[in-house]
């Protein structure tokens, strides 16, 4: 975040609004969004992506409604193979890491240079693992340290780890997709671009809405 960046002026002007405001756009900004995003065009909203994160926004209703919205379209980002690639952390699959980005190598191989494939796959494959074990090392220092009043929720871990082994693959790998919906909605996850749905108004629409949310919450008595 980088209040340098952020142009408070031209959000008043446009609202006409004071210049001593309150709640202030500055200081104040999701109290502000929350009385004047609707009335606040992309362009200018993209102003607040400067002060403020995505888990921040998520306390405004109309901004988890969008986020939703764009869920239930089933955006690439969010698919299975794409999400475990980008989050691999967050999977708990048995499935040995890289597979698919080895065949889709394979693939292109056989096509474009006949024997080479099979080695190529095998190098995918590897290099999948290999960035898999250095972000484990990277938090390893997190795994190690663990507050005090996080401890009584080792054991709950183990007994959610312990439960998902009876699980099929396909029950994990639904779970998994549920967990990145979920974790998209309320803004904790990285390398992804909120903005282009947090300020695109076109996810407002009411009927869309309530659509959206009848299948999420369809999904949650079938599980």
């Amino acid at each position: 975040m980088s209040l340098e960046l952020f142009n408070e002026s031209v959000i008043l002007k446009y609202l006409d609004l004071p210049h001593d405001y309150q709640p202030s756009p500055k200081t104040d900004a999701v109290v502000f969004l929350k009385k004047h995003l609707t009335q606040l065009p992309p362009h200018i909203l993209l102003h607040f992506s400067h002060i403020t994160t995505p888990k921040q926004r998520s306390v405004l209703p109309t901004i988890r409604n969008r986020r939703l919205t764009y869920t239930v379209n089933n955006p690439p980002e969010l698919h299975f193979l794409a999400a475990r690639r980008n989050w691999p952390l967050l999977w708990e699959g048995r499935e040995r890491r890289g597979i698919e980005e080895g065949r889709e190598e394979k693939a292109w191989a056989e096509i474009h240079v006949g024997k080479l494939g099979n080695l190529l796959k095998e190098y995918e494959e590897e290099r999948e693992a290999e960035r898999i074990r250095i972000m484990r090392r990277e938090n390893a220092a997190l795994d190690d340290f663990v507050p005090e009043e996080d401890e009584s929720s080792s054991d709950e871990d183990e007994d959610i780890k312990q439960t998902s082994e009876q699980e099929t693959e396909e029950e994990i790998r639904t779970t998994f997709e549920r967990l990145i919906r979920e974790r998209f909605i309320y803004g904790l996850l990285d390398n992804i671009d909120y903005d282009k749905v947090d300020w695109d108004e076109t996810l407002d629409d009411a009927e869309d809405n309530r659509e959206a949310e009848e299948r999420w919450f369809d999904e949650d008595e079938d599980e």
